[in-house]
């Protein structure tokens, strides 16, 4: 393997960077073209959310500045957009850096990992629009109503709440690449997960019970088992690179059993939520409601 001095990994990521920066640009002119869609777009749940207050409740989005709506609306707005629609550039341009300081057989993982980077990220943006942010809004911009008090969020406020459960979100879901990528350069091992999956179970709970925003346990399920999901899949991502690397073959009958686990206790907990806990399922995110 060639070997590269600090100077030239310097460099290299500096081309990497600004490779990044310019498809950044691209994308972001792009999405200026369709700013006023997306600020509809965006605005999309705030509207969902006081449409569900009771008759009478008073809350509105209001600009307080001058500059405000343009630096949303022509700013802000097409930049977190340009961020999700330039994803598999970025992550390409971040692969393509580390690439070289992988063995060749493992640099095959490239288009995998470019796409299923870029797709996880992808969604959590989803996960966090249809569902977190539905939820989230509908509890805050209800609190006031209930002891008799208009709502006013400001377009800043909004916005700034809207980009951390997006991109945090569409971090959180990058765990199973994450993990799979440890494993790669040989920072953890299956096993060493599997034997820890206790700790990390409560660590995700903790931070489900941090984000989220009532006290509501079915709410902070809601959170935490996608994230709980999201460490299995990476576990079993980790055991298919072991198999590949170690030559043996994958033990398909043992995956499929455990899937299947999973789907039965998903199922359990979806009948749990509907005849004890009075929810009501319907086809609009976010997909339940308590009757």
């Amino acid at each position: 393997m060639a070997r590269m001095s600090f100077l030239e990994h310097l460099e290299e990521l500096r081309t990497r960077l600004i490779r990044a920066l310019g498809g950044l640009v691209v994308a972001y002119a792009g999405c200026l073209v369709f700013a006023n869609q997306l600020f509809v777009l965006i605005k999309g749940p705030f509207d969902e959310a006081v449409a569900s207050l009771p008759a009478g409740a008073d809350a509105k989005m209001v600009q307080t500045t001058a500059m405000e709506g343009f630096q949303l609306i022509y700013i802000q707005i097409p930049l977190l957009a340009a961020v999700f629609v330039a994803s598999p550039w970025l992550m390409y341009q971040a692969w393509a850096f580390i690439a070289p300081g992988l063995y060749k057989r493992e640099r095959r993982w490239a288009m995998p990992f470019i796409f299923s980077t870029a797709g996880l990220f992808i969604l959590g943006g989803v996960f966090g629009y249809f569902v977190a942010l539905k939820f989230a809004l509908a509890f805050l911009v209800g609190i006031s109503q209930d002891i008799g008090v208009s709502a006013y969020i400001t377009i800043s406020t909004y916005f700034d709440n809207f980009i951390a459960i997006m991109l945090g979100l569409g971090l959180v879901f990058q765990m199973p690449i994450l993990i799979f990528f440890l494993t790669l350069i040989r920072v953890l091992t299956p096993r060493f997960l599997l034997n820890n999956v206790r700790y990390a179970i409560l660590v995700i709970f903790l931070l489900a019970a941090i984000i989220t925003p009532t006290p509501d346990v079915v709410n902070m399920l809601l959170f935490a088992l996608p994230m709980i999901l999201l460490f299995y899949v990476g576990i079993g991502a980790s055991y298919v690179l072991m198999f590949r690397r170690e030559g043996r073959s994958i033990p398909w009958g043992r995956i499929i059993l455990v899937l299947l686990l999973i789907a039965a206790a998903i199922a359990g907990i979806l009948y749990y939520m509907h005849t004890e806990l009075g929810y009501q399922f319907v086809r609009q995110a976010p997909f339940f409601i308590r009757r």
